[in-house]
């Protein structure tokens, strides 16, 4: 038991390092390349900080735990609204003002329901993955056309912050290989340490997937997140989470499908997946506001809907722990 532990936390703490070196390594050498601002952005922001689900989730896959890829893809979607946007907006309120903010929460909303729809069946079959990731190409491919417009990039001074100065193309390459290598090795060493634990305490590999596994893998959202509300990037750090959300229920389980299909459980759609929902409609709520209500006031997260969104998650975790130990 002692092995599969250290094995976990040290594949928790590997794989955030690495795949922060990764996105380092990336990003500069992108840069160094002359490739895009544009695609930078999207690969730092976008990808960069979901890389740790992906590769998790497909390594439980491969391996025969598609229950913890689920778990680890729904998991962290509901940490990152719950626990990361809950932190983020109880040390400082979010504002909102960016259009394209309020076409993807709708997206958001609806890929979410599009998640409850294939769930139903008690399955995702390949089919369903072969539809998640045709999305999730188009979903990537409309945003690059509605980024182009210049007044809705990215802010240039976030983006630079991304981007370390005097730093060589090698040592950029060496950073990006590396981090991927160990992003890789850490996220198989994490899989194997959660399903041995799993199977020691007869714990469901949901469980694990929903909890430990997906804050793990949530803590580059909350490290991107605090960085940016510090810079005042607001609309960054709420953007990076709903892209996060988008790439979790389109590309990651999409892969995980793909690789292997998923048995869902009954409790999945009724506890898991409506939990997801009804955060994504509080954040709606929350981020979103009619003119009608408010003509001359963007939407605004406060410290109070913060505080909740946290009081969710804490319920949330407690509530499963419960029916371990119950």
């Amino acid at each position: 038991m002692l092995m599969p532990i250290l094995a976990l936390i040290i594949g928790l703490v590997v794989l955030v390092w690495s795949a922060d070196k990764f996105i380092d390594g990336a990003a500069n050498t992108s840069k160094l390349l002359g490739v895009p601002p544009l695609v930078i952005g999207m690969l730092v922001i976008g990808f960069g900080t979901s890389a740790p689900e992906m590769v998790v989730s497909a390594f439980a896959a491969l391996e025969g735990s598609p229950g913890l890829a689920l778990g680890n893809a729904f998991g962290s979607n509901i940490t990152n609204i719950a626990l990361v946007l809950g932190v983020s907006a109880a040390l400082l309120p979010m504002t909102v003002q960016s259009s394209v903010l309020r076409r993807e929460i709708p997206m958001l909303l609806a890929v979410t329901l599009l998640a409850g729809y294939q769930i139903i069946d008690g399955e995702i079959s390949r089919v369903d993955a072969a539809v998640l990731l045709v999305l999730f190409v188009a979903v990537m491919l409309w945003t690059v056309r509605q980024q182009a417009d210049p007044n809705e990039l990215i802010g240039k001074s976030a983006e630079d912050d991304l981007i370390e100065e005097n730093i060589s193309l090698k040592k950029s390459v060496l950073w990006l290989v590396a981090g991927l290598i160990l992003l890789i090795l850490s996220s198989r060493l994490l899989v194997w340490g959660a399903v041995e634990i799993a199977v020691s305490l007869g714990v469901d590999e949901l469980i694990i997937g929903l909890t430990i596994v997906a804050l793990g893998t949530s803590l580059p959202e909350l490290a991107a997140a605090i960085v940016a509300i510090r810079r005042q990037q607001h609309d960054l750090a709420l953007g990076n989470l709903i892209g996060s959300n988008l790439f979790n229920t389109l590309a990651v389980v999409g892969i995980a499908g793909a690789i292997h299909p998923i048995s869902v459980a009954a409790e999945v759609l009724t506890r898991d997946w409506v939990l997801m929902l009804v955060l994504t409609l509080l954040l709606a709520a929350f981020a979103w506001r009619p003119k009608s209500w408010s003509p001359k006031r963007p939407g605004r997260i406060n410290r109070l809907e913060g505080v909740t969104f946290v009081g969710i998650y804490v319920a949330y975790v407690s509530y499963l722990v419960w029916t371990v130990i119950r």
